[in-house]
């Protein structure tokens, strides 16, 4: 019984250490961080939605936030029930990789091996093909949108105007 006594008072001791006084203390959470919300997402989604509908579309819209998880979403009537996963996978892909979707590595040579790997190493959540955007708040990607049903470059249009009702909604807090 005395020894554990001997261990437990001398833990608090061990675990600050002598040099811990001596370096700086460093922030233990980040708290200038903007993040995106539901009203934020639903906001971007309206916008594609209409985009969309005004090019004469039927897409599938996926607002993911920074980490890429899904935060809101619509199919439009009509709209090709497999472009769903496409849509989510451009917006984590966006998302994660902090940059448009498209041909992989996109800051340099084509790499086929380094994209069939990322794909199969993130169960299916990764992909080159257009369509996903990252949505930057104040120099920070916040998230992003997928869109699938056009082409790319249609999907890219409609993904943009999403993000740009956004920032006009932000008014000079951009």
């Amino acid at each position: 019984m005395f020894r554990f006594r001997i261990v437990f008072a001398l833990l608090p001791a061990l675990a600050t250490g002598p040099t811990v006084g001596a370096q700086e203390k460093k922030p233990l959470v980040t708290r200038e961080r903007v993040q995106l919300n539901l009203a934020g997402a639903e906001a971007v989604l309206e916008a594609a939605k209409k985009k969309a509908a005004a090019m004469g579309l039927k897409s599938n819209i996926a607002i993911v936030d920074d980490g890429g998880h899904l935060i809101a979403f619509a199919r439009m009537d009509g709209a090709r029930p497999a472009s769903a996963a496409t849509a989510l996978s451009k917006a984590v892909s966006a998302a994660t990789f902090r940059q448009e979707t498209g041909p992989m590595p996109a800051k340099g040579e084509p790499d086929l091996l380094l994209s069939l790997s990322l794909q199969n190493a993130s169960g299916g959540k990764i992909t080159s093909l257009k369509g996903g955007v990252p949505i930057v708040v104040d120099g920070q990607v916040i998230g992003a949108i997928g869109v699938g049903g056009g082409t790319g470059e249609q999907d890219v249009e409609v993904a943009k105007a999403g993000i740009q009702a956004l920032l006009d909604g932000l008014g000079g807090k951009k």
